[in-house]
């Protein structure tokens, strides 16, 4: 029922899509990773503003991603009647419950694709970007035993700027684990490891650009 309703999402949305985003993707290693998601994974992606979820929609449109999302979001019945729809994975901030890793993993297990915004909060005027990433990632990518496939957008939606995003390599967050670290330092590494490579895609980017 979940992937049905994003099909049906993604073709009645796809003429405002290319209107509103019409997004150009560009790849580290495209003959590596492309569009097309293979098996089970981690989309990571740098957090600008709430429609980053619906490029990514399309970025990847063969497959259905169970992003996790803000428990604010929830708030209006409508809305949170389209998440719940769309596989939307409820995030609580505010309580100490990890019961989104639990239902993350269980799809992932499952062949699954999940989307994170480790950063989890949008970034306030002023800050460095990206944020300092959360855990949840990295942990879940270790837990669940999956690659996690690095994103980075400009987040030029709405704007007369065209929306551009770069597709990482994947990334086996296992060759990162060392035994000289406890698990919580192995974990808070990897996630400082996700967010650098976010940063070197950013990178990438403009120099495609030319810039």
């Amino acid at each position: 029922m979940i992937a049905f309703f994003n099909w049906l999402v993604k073709i009645t949305g796809w003429p405002p899509y290319r209107v509103v985003f019409n997004t150009a993707v560009y790849y580290e290693d495209k003959k590596v990773q492309g569009r097309r998601i293979k098996g089970p994974a981690i989309v990571i992606c740098n957090h600008t503003s709430v429609w980053d979820y619906a490029a990514m929609l399309f970025v990847f449109w063969t497959r259905t991603l169970r992003c996790q999302m803000a428990e604010v979001l929830f708030k209006k019945k409508p809305l949170a009647r389209f998440l719940k729809c769309m596989g939307g994975i409820y995030v609580d901030r505010h309580e100490l419950s990890s019961g989104f890793i639990g239902k993350s993993e269980d799809i992932l297990k499952k062949g699954g694709v999940v989307e994170i915004f480790p950063e989890s909060r949008l970034p306030l005027k002023g800050e460095q970007r990206p944020l300092p990433f959360k855990p949840s990632a990295a942990m879940i990518a270790l837990k669940a035993e999956v690659p996690v496939i690095p994103v980075y957008t400009n987040g030029h939606y709405f704007t007369s700027k065209r929306a551009r995003v770069i597709i990482g390599k994947p990334i086996n967050v296992h060759r990162f684990v060392s035994e000289e670290r406890s698990e919580k330092e192995n974990i808070n590494y990897i996630s400082e490891m996700l967010r650098e490579k976010i940063i070197d895609l950013e990178k990438q980017l403009n120099a495609k650009l030319g810039r």
